[in-house]
This record gives structure tokens, sequence and C-alpha cells, in this order.
């Protein structure tokens, strides 16, 4: 009897240690993955100190791409969050640590001069590497074209990476992002020269690409910054914030594709 009661209090205490049974034979129809973003950023700082920022505080990202060699460190698994976004907004969705992966590039970003800011160059080899991971991402969590945009891009009131030296074309031509062809804007820009949209116009269209962008039709601090962002991912020989044709013509075809 003492033996047959010893026995059935280690067989419960067995089930306490180890949990019920959990049977993974179904899978649902009805599921996707969590990722909807890629974000990409630059770190403002060299290798060693871009590690131990996101290894040791409270910053994080699932990726960091070094500089030379460049060598792709996995710092987070996808399946988990990493603090890398902050305050953020794409296409309606807010707060986007929870539903995109972050890449940090070992990049300097910008040093201030008396012409004003010299930007880092990213080197050829780590935008290869990156577009490799890109590839790799993409094709796991099925990310719509447009999946892939910057820090600049959910948070242009305050982020400016990872900067107009970002080749950003690389990536479309990669495609892994549309782009609009030079001789469909080149004809609409002529268009848009003679007669230029209201900023109201120019509201509504950063914000069909996804921009939190104000929708009072007056060129605001806000706008100009909102209007930079998408320069400096898609015009960046100049990225003033100011409305002009080139940019129109940009907005209409990107939305057109979309």
């Amino acid at each position: 009897m003492r033996v047959l009661c010893l026995a059935l209090c280690l067989a419960l205490l067995g089930g306490c240690v180890h949990g019920p049974r959990v049977d993974t034979q179904y899978s649902a129809f009805g599921q996707s993955s969590r990722v909807q973003y890629v974000i990409l950023h630059y770190t403002s700082t060299d290798m060693a100190r871009s590690l131990r920022l996101l290894t040791e505080g409270e910053v994080s990202s699932h990726y960091l791409i070094g500089d030379a060699p460049a060598t792709i460190y996995r710092l987070v698994d996808e399946d988990r969050r990493a603090w890398h976004a902050g305050q953020s907004q794409w296409q309606g969705r807010t707060w986007l640590n929870g539903t995109s992966i972050g890449i940090e590039l070992v990049n300097q970003g910008y040093s201030e001069g008396p012409d004003g800011r010299t930007w880092q160059a990213y080197p050829p080899e780590q935008i290869d590497a990156l577009i490799a991971l890109l590839k790799d991402i993409v094709q796991r969590h099925q990310l719509a074209p447009g999946s892939i945009i910057g820090h600049s891009d959910v948070a242009p009131q305050r982020k400016v990476d990872p900067g107009p030296l970002f080749p950003w074309k690389r990536l479309a031509e990669a495609g892994l992002l549309p782009w609009p062809d030079a001789q469909a804007l080149a004809r609409q820009r002529a268009l848009f020269a003679n007669s230029l949209p209201s900023v109201a116009w120019f509201q509504a269209q950063l914000a069909r690409q996804g921009y939190e962008v104000p929708a009072h039709g007056e060129l605001d601090k806000a706008t100009r910054n909102v209007l930079a962002a998408f320069q400096m991912k898609y015009r960046p020989q100049r990225y003033d914030g100011e409305p002009d044709a080139e940019t129109a013509a940009l907005l209409l075809l990107l939305n057109e594709q979309a």
C-alpha cells in the first residue's frame, strides 16, 4: 500500500513538473506571421559601441549588420519583440515594435560641419548582406511590397535614419520594394510643373503611402518633415520638405502601383 501511494505521488508530481501534454498535430488555416514590416536603422556609432548599445541596454534590434566585415548578427529571435522603433506609426498601425523586425546597420549617420551635414556612405558589401537577409525575411513572412521601411518613415518628426545615402533603389532593383518608372516619372513631372497640386493633395497622397501626416491643408513643420522623409527615400538629392512637381509625380506613380 505504501509503495502504491508513493507511486501515485510521484506520478502526480511528474504531471505538475512537466505540465499537460500539448497535441500539435492540427494547424489552423486562419493564421499569418505577426511580422508586417521590416524597419531599417543606422546605429550612429561604430561596431563595438553598436554591439554594446544593442545588447546591454534597453534598446535592441533583431539584427545588426557590421560594416567591415559585413557580418550579420542576430540579437533577438524574430518571434520576440525588439525595442527599436519607439513611438511610431505606419499605415494606421502604431507602436510598431510588436509587428516589425528591426535591422540596424553600423553607420555613423552624419556629422555637423560649417557646410552642413556630412553623411557616411554604406559599403556595398553591407548592402549586399542586407539584401540577402531581407529576401529571406520577406519570403518566410510573406511580406507585401512596400513592407520594408525606414525609421524616418515611421517616425518622421524625430528620426532621419537610414539617411539620404541609404541606397533604396538597390533594394528596388532586387525586387524588394516598388519604384517608379523613369519615363513615366518624367512625363508626370512635366504635367505637374504646369499645375502643382494643393498641400491637402500632398498630405492625402503621403497618407496613402502610409505616413502619419496632418490633413489640414497647411504646409506646417510636421508636413514638411513628412515630405522630407519621403523625398529622402525616393529623391535623396534634394529633401527640403518643399512640395514640387517631382515629389508630386513620385507620390502619384507610387500610389498607383500600390
